[in-house]
């Protein structure tokens, strides 16, 4: 058979069963859905400005009203205000870019704001070393936290050994080594970092706690909705499968019982009616890719099996559609090839937003398909002209 701009096949050949695509494997654990991340996002956020709102507190209400009472009094006031402002304008723009969903470069914030540690501690000076003009004891941990948020923990345990370090160091260079000042840094240094590190950890604890209820949540919501439409589509099933059993059972009772004369071409057009909707029906429980093309091939064969020549053309590929689309596609053809003689063309054309099949016979007695205009999803047209027939069903997107 010839091809068209497309593929052509022929109806009997062509009804083997098509394979089945393998799901692609997968390691791990699944991702999450969308609506998980949207959820673990807003508890992420909400984290995001409880840390900025906290790191600016403590620069502005704290920091910056020491510093000015201290004034002069420091070894090098000047160091001290420049490192206050480096800080602050570090936060500002960590602050901007976590506000805006993104994350800042942590390597060389980090090492800004340790540079700004050890310079700030050297310019406050062995008078102010314990005092609040130096700063960076309470209030530098909060930006290490904004510039390595959502990074390892690791990271942030690193910058606060390190800003120990320098503390230490100070206290040292400084001669501050009597036991109550040993003890006063070592209280600075841990009371200063327990409280960002569990802001730090707790914020990831419930953004991951978040994102895993709400993945949960998804999850148990598709599975109702997949068992609520397999139950739907069950019951819709059987329902169809009991109109088409009944006319089978009806043609086959009257032939039974003698009221209906099989070589009566009514009589066996019924017949072959019946069990080529009979036969889509079962085509539409089969899981292939192109289940249009499938059920269509069922009824072609049906036909070609009964002794007519029928060539099914296809070109493009259909989209995936809902039962009751493929049905009204499918149904007006089936029955065209049930009273169609001599020969029969069936021609798919398919695309994303639109799907036309058209069934092309010899014209012959019998009454015409029922047409119907565009009232419902799918369109019905049928036409003869005392040489052909012709019956076209159409879907369009909306």
């Amino acid at each position: 058979m010839a091809s068209e701009s497309g593929t052509a096949v022929t109806a009997g050949s062509a009804l083997r069963p098509l394979p089945r695509p393998r799901a692609a494997a997968h390691s791990g654990a699944a991702a999450a859905p969308p609506e998980a991340h949207a959820v673990a996002d807003a508890s992420d956020r909400g984290a995001r400005v409880a840390a900025i709102v906290i790191a600016a507190a403590w620069h502005l209400a704290v920091a910056l009203p020491a510093v000015l009472r201290a004034g002069q009094g420091m070894a090098a006031p000047a160091v001290v205000a420049a490192g206050w402002l480096v800080t602050a304008l570090v936060g500002v723009g960590t602050g901007v870019r976590l506000l805006r969903g993104g994350l800042p470069a942590a390597g060389p914030l980090a090492l800004a704001l340790l540079v700004v540690d050890a310079a700030v501690v050297a310019g406050a000076g062995e008078r102010f070393l314990f005092s609040t003009a130096n700063w960076v004891w309470g209030g530098l941990a909060w930006f290490f936290l904004l510039v390595l948020w959502q990074r390892p923990v690791r990271r942030l345990l690193v910058m606060l050994a390190a800003h120990g370090t320098i503390a230490l160091a100070a206290v040292m260079l400084y001669g501050a080594t009597a036991p109550a000042d040993l003890s006063r840094a070592a209280m600075y240094v841990y009371g200063t970092s327990t409280l960002p590190v569990a802001v730090f950890v707790g914020a990831a604890a419930l953004t991951a706690q978040a994102r895993n209820r709400a993945a949960t949540a998804a999850a148990t919501l598709a599975v109702a909705a997949e068992q609520e439409a397999a139950e739907r589509a069950r019951t819709e099933r059987q329902a169809r499968l009991a109109l088409v059993s009944g006319t089978a059972e009806e043609v086959l009772a009257e032939l039974a019982a003698g009221d209906a004369d099989p070589a009566d071409p009514a009589v066996r057009r019924r017949a072959v009616l019946a069990a080529a909707r009979l036969r889509r029906l079962i085509a539409e429980s089969d899981d292939v890719p192109d289940a249009l093309l499938h059920e269509l091939r069922a009824a072609a064969d049906l036909a070609e099996r009964n002794g007519l020549p029928i060539d099914l053309v296809s070109v493009g590929t259909p989209p995936e559609l809902p039962v009751e689309i493929r049905r009204g596609l499918a149904d007006p053809l089936t029955a065209a090839l049930a009273a169609a003689e001599g020969w029969a063309r069936l021609t798919v054309v398919a695309g994303q937003d639109e799907v036309v099949v058209s069934l092309v016979t010899p014209d012959h007695d019998g009454p015409d398909e029922p047409a119907t205009g565009g009232d419902g999803p799918v369109e019905h047209l049928h036409e003869r002209d005392g040489e052909i027939r012709w019956t076209q069903t159409r879907w369009r997107r909306t």
